[in-house]
């Protein structure tokens, strides 16, 4: 019979031992604008449902995060989310968990070890396959609608031993090997920004520092496109002449888009994926069998559904 991580009956775990304990979450960083509304959907669901949530910044140390799993497994809980620091070094965190016999969910990262998850371990998220792809072909379409055929383009990467920044930056050259952009496209650099504005905006500096002529940015993320657009703006460049795509819908990225800086976002649902993540770690910690990958859409943004998304980050 096929699992299921939203099966009817979720109140009736209230009276049971699972809600006794708390839930230890584990961020990988809570300086993160997309990270922050994901810990407030757990931190709203949590609520909501009556269980005490232990939530720990990792601070983007690999080390400490093990170190907060760990100690969560020492403390009692009763299942243990993880939004990993790094995606390479899950496997250690699945043998911690397993070896106590604590459930462990992870959220909205990959782990490398996705496949070969314990039974009471699983994985929330969206499928990264999605992301990129989705942004892509927008901003191909959008040259193509401007009567170009060839455009130069520069790739902002996430960090590189996140799994969502190598697949969201494979998904470009997926699109561009399928044939499924309009336009034919070179990149003239890709470096990583890890995920910030303000590493963007430095990064974003430098090459406009070499004088190359380029028709966009095709960012792994909405923080990276802003520092992007900041640097272009500064450095007077007509927003309205090249285009700029992102991922996450973030609030700063939507008031970008009406703005009219940013060109093309992909909402992801962070508030959905930490629920998601809390419903699967309750229904493990009380026994029950849950799917190990659950996937929430990604849904493409652009100016004329932008406003479709304003509530919804």
């Amino acid at each position: 019979m096929k699992k299921t991580l939203f099966a009817a009956g979720m109140m009736a775990l209230m009276g049971t031992t699972a809600m006794a304990q708390d839930i230890g979450v584990s961020m990988a960083l809570f300086d993160d604008n997309f990270l922050t509304v994901l810990r407030n959907g757990l931190d709203a669901k949590g609520t909501e449902l009556g269980v005490g949530l232990q939530i720990e910044d990792a601070q983007n140390d690999v080390a400490k995060q093990l170190d907060q799993i760990n100690n969560f497994i020492a403390s009692g809980v009763s299942a243990i989310i993880v939004n990993p620091v790094d995606t390479s070094a899950t496997q250690a965190m699945s043998d911690a968990a397993a070896a106590a016999g604590v459930p462990l969910v992870y959220v909205n990262r990959q782990p490398i070890n996705v496949d070969t998850l314990p039974d009471n371990q699983a994985f929330v998220a969206s499928n990264e396959v999605d992301s990129g792809t989705l942004e892509t072909i927008a901003l191909c379409d959008n040259w193509a609608a401007e009567g170009k055929t060839e455009v130069n383009v520069y790739v902002m990467q996430g960090e590189l031993s996140n799994q969502a920044a190598v697949q969201r930056t494979q998904d470009i050259y997926d699109v561009i090997e399928a044939g499924k952009c309009k336009v034919t496209i070179n990149v003239i650099d890709q470096q990583t920004a890890n995920w910030s504005r303000d590493q963007a905006q430095s990064l974003m500096t430098n090459w406009l520092s070499s004088g190359a002529a380029f028709d966009g940015v095709i960012a792994n993320n909405d923080e990276m496109a802003i520092g992007a657009i900041q640097a272009m703006k500064a450095a007077g460049i007509d927003m309205a002449t090249v285009q700029v795509g992102g991922i996450d819908a973030t609030q700063d990225a939507l008031a970008a888009m009406q703005a009219g800086d940013l060109d093309v976002t992909v909402f992801q649902d962070a508030a959905g994926q930490g629920a998601g993540a809390l419903d699967a770690a309750i229904k493990l910690a009380a026994g029950e069998a849950v799917e190990q990958k659950v996937y929430i859409p990604f849904q493409l943004v652009t100016p004329a559904n932008v406003a479709d998304y304003l509530a919804k980050n």
